[in-house]
């Protein structure tokens, strides 16, 4: 999907546990600092009350009688309610008046109803979540982070050709490298998925090797590949340590006005720590190797998450992020 410069996305207003409040102000705010039109789609009724009576002029409401609940089952969802939010924006990037969906309802519904109604770009035979990690030197990031847990070997090699082309067009990295989770650095270790998995990816030259989960973070890296199971685990493990990290720094803090001022120098100093940790900040993490670009958020994203997905949406449409996948994915 080629950008030709008129840049939409559709937002699903209805997902996530702060909809659609939330999910109002993050375009509301963002709105001024994307080059095309937000499609927020939701149900009216439930809409309106967070609605301004003004809506900024790049914002276009688009009804829908239903949503995807977070407990419901993808695929019965995907059966019933087809007049869904999360389906009327797939819709609209399937038709081609957007080229990108943000949502922070179900993830599997988002998944499920992403692959259903755009399905896989040719040589693509699993999709995957690339998830925005942060590190000592910049950020790296991972994937699959949660949408196909159990792949062949032969995936771990399009996740990594994915994993370029995310770190290329939206991160700004020049050949960047790509390195396999494993339980040691030295090539025979892991189980026989990851064996055969190193087997495959050393014939390329952009192949880093094994890494450890210690030194994706310490360490520089581009890319880590692996399948989804053990990288949703890494990526809920590390969101409950960097919650366990601000929240113990908060409680060390006094309540008392005159020695709270003694620990502005701390907060001064881990301010960028924290920012990094922020799933916030970060925004949300798209789904590759699909004929479509779906940004899946939190489900506890607020307005501000919206606000950053919304923009790593845009980033990625104006960087042609599918046609760079489509790209790798068809080089020798």
């Amino acid at each position: 999907m080629s950008f030709d410069g008129k840049l939409a996305i559709a937002l699903d207003a209805m997902g996530g546990d702060h909809a659609p409040k939330e999910i109002i102000a993050g375009a509301i705010s963002a709105a001024p600092e994307i080059k095309g039109t937000i499609y927020l789609v939701g149900e009216p009724s439930q809409m309106k009350p967070f609605l301004p009576e003004v809506l900024p002029p790049n914002i276009e409401l688009v009804s829908a009688s239903e949503w995807v609940e977070m407990e419901e089952k993808p695929t019965e969802a995907y059966r019933r309610k087809k007049n869904s939010s999360l389906m009327v924006a797939c819709e609209l990037v399937s038709e081609g008046k957007a080229q990108a969906m943000v949502s922070a309802g179900n993830t599997g519904a988002a998944t499920t109803f992403s692959l259903m109604t755009w399905r896989r770009l040719e040589g693509i035979h699993r999709p995957a979540i690339a998830s925005p990690m942060p590190n000592q030197h910049g950020g790296f990031v991972l994937l699959d982070a949660g949408a196909s847990p159990d792949i062949d070997p032969e995936s771990t090699v399009e996740f990594a050709h994915m994993g370029r082309a995310y770190a290329s067009q939206v991160m700004g990295r020049k050949n960047p490298t790509v390195h396999l989770l494993n339980i040691g650095e030295e090539e025979g270790k892991g189980n026989a998925f990851a064996k055969q998995s190193f087997a495959l990816l050393k014939q390329y030259p952009w192949f880093a090797g094994n890494i450890e989960g210690k030194d994706m973070y310490l360490g520089k890296c581009d890319v880590v590949v692996c399948d989804a199971f053990v990288g949703n685990v890494v990526l809920k493990t590390s969101e409950g340590i960097a919650e366990l990290i601000v929240n113990t720094i908060r409680q060390e803090i006094p309540t008392n006005p005159v020695t709270k001022s003694l620990y502005w120098p701390v907060r001064k100093v881990t301010q960028p720590l924290r920012q990094q940790m922020d799933y916030a900040s970060v925004g949300g993490a798209p789904l590759l190797g699909l004929n479509g670009l779906c940004i899946i958020s939190h489900g506890r994203s607020n307005a501000k998450a919206i606000h950053n997905a919304l923009l790593k949406a845009q980033v990625s449409i104006q960087n042609e992020l599918i046609d760079a996948i489509k790209k790798a994915i068809s080089t020798p």
